[in-house]
């Protein structure tokens, strides 16, 4: 999941699209793009977000790791606890079917299914992909999501977009 408020929010959401395909793998398919209010903290400044499939040979640990220096090269600085404004953030929302529960990288995303912002372009890219704890679509999810911040779809990203299904047996080394 891509997103961040700061600078030119389209520039800094095709630049990583772009170094995810030069350092992790090959981004296979990607959402609409959403504007949506700031989630967590106050900013006058909404975000852009996108939901990204990601086919990578990288262990969870090294995705992590590549997609905060990503993250570091687009100009994201972490200069205090919690939520604040940022160029880009990369999250890992899921990575197969794999659950991890570790200090420095929780798969699932523990908070996806409160945030409108990340269920609404999952639901777009991938709809009955199957959430591997809660065994409940990305559809499902999305359409109970409590989440009541306010998410418009702002267009459809022109950074190199290609138009492939992900189906839900054909996991493999496909990521969002």
């Amino acid at each position: 999941m891509l997103g961040g408020n700061l600078g030119d929010r389209m520039h800094y959401l095709c630049r990583s699209i772009d170094l995810l395909n030069r350092n992790a793998g090959a981004v296979i398919a990607m959402s609409s793009i959403y504007e949506s209010e700031p989630w967590g903290f106050d900013s006058r400044q909404w975000f852009l977000n996108q939901a990204v499939a990601l086919e990578t040979n990288l262990s969870p640990f090294e995705l992590l790791e590549c997609v905060q220096q990503i993250e570091k090269s687009l100009g994201r600085r972490r200069t205090q606890k919690g939520y604040q404004e940022r160029t880009i953030d990369i999250d890992i929302i899921l990575y197969g079917n794999i659950v991890i529960n570790a200090p420095q990288l929780v798969i699932p995303h523990p908070l996806m299914t409160e945030r409108m912002f990340v269920m609404l372009p999952m639901a777009e890219l991938a709809p009955d992909m199957e959430h591997p704890v809660l065994h409940s679509t990305m559809t499902y999810l999305k359409e109970h999501c409590e989440d009541t911040k306010h998410q418009d779809k702002y267009y459809f990203p022109n950074c190199n977009k290609k138009s492939i299904s992900l189906r839900q047996n054909s996991i493999g080394k496909r990521q969002l």
